[in-house]
């Protein structure tokens, strides 16, 4: 029995369960976190003590996990699907510390830069923002995007010629930005790596989800 904990608002939330989707998992969810509840109760802080989402249980209990790229890289890793042109969790260890690069880098750098924009025009009311936090927030984020357009200038995907979970994490990042009510950049390459990864039916809930 594999069940995860964490309302689909969350960022972090949607990378698991789009990689769910990816591997054509059956993943039974409870909504937790936000006005949600749970992840201050006791028996949720005895096995996630970060009390955050998401929280996976796998093996009736027995694996427990926080931390949302390493839950992408469990599942995909503990359920490999059959038939893809590249598995999901890179078997070669250049390409499979490659998207482990990746995906260090959206949770360290890219998320860092971003959130407080994020934070400010989604979830602050219009009255209480701070122009200052959020120019702030931008003028970091953009040369990251700028960067990541170059690199997928020459890549089709993060890693190469195939999806991998690399590109979960990242367009994950890329929706909520590209969905925040402000000017924005342009980015063609990554723009349409953005589109190819919008439009992959397991991303159905995931990358057309209003921001909340």
């Amino acid at each position: 029995m594999t069940h995860l904990w964490g309302r689909i608002t969350s960022i972090n939330v949607r990378k698991v369960v789009w990689t769910a989707q990816e591997l054509g998992l059956n993943l039974p969810r409870t909504d937790a976190g936000g006005t949600f509840g749970h992840t201050q109760d006791a028996e949720y802080l005895r096995r996630n003590p970060n009390g955050l989402v998401p929280m996976l249980e796998d093996d009736d209990g027995a694996v427990v996990l926080w931390e949302s790229n390493v839950i992408v890289r469990y599942l995909c890793a503990r359920y490999p699907k059959q038939g893809l042109q590249a598995p999901l969790y890179p078997e070669a260890l250049p390409a499979r510390f490659e998207a482990e690069k990746w995906m260090d880098w959206q949770q360290t750098s890219l998320n860092k830069a971003g959130r407080l924009a994020f934070l400010q025009l989604i979830r602050t009311p219009a009255a209480e923002r701070d122009p200052a936090i959020i120019a702030q927030s931008v003028a970091e984020t953009e040369p990251l995007l700028a960067m990541l357009d170059a690199h997928l200038a020459t890549h089709e995907y993060m890693i190469g010629d195939h999806f991998t979970m690399a590109d979960i994490p990242i367009a994950c990042e890329a929706h909520r930005w590209f969905n925040l009510p402000q000017p924005r950049s342009t980015w063609p390459h990554l723009e349409r790596w953005y589109e190819a990864m919008r439009t992959r039916p397991a991303a159905v809930g995931v990358l057309d989800q209003t921001l909340s």
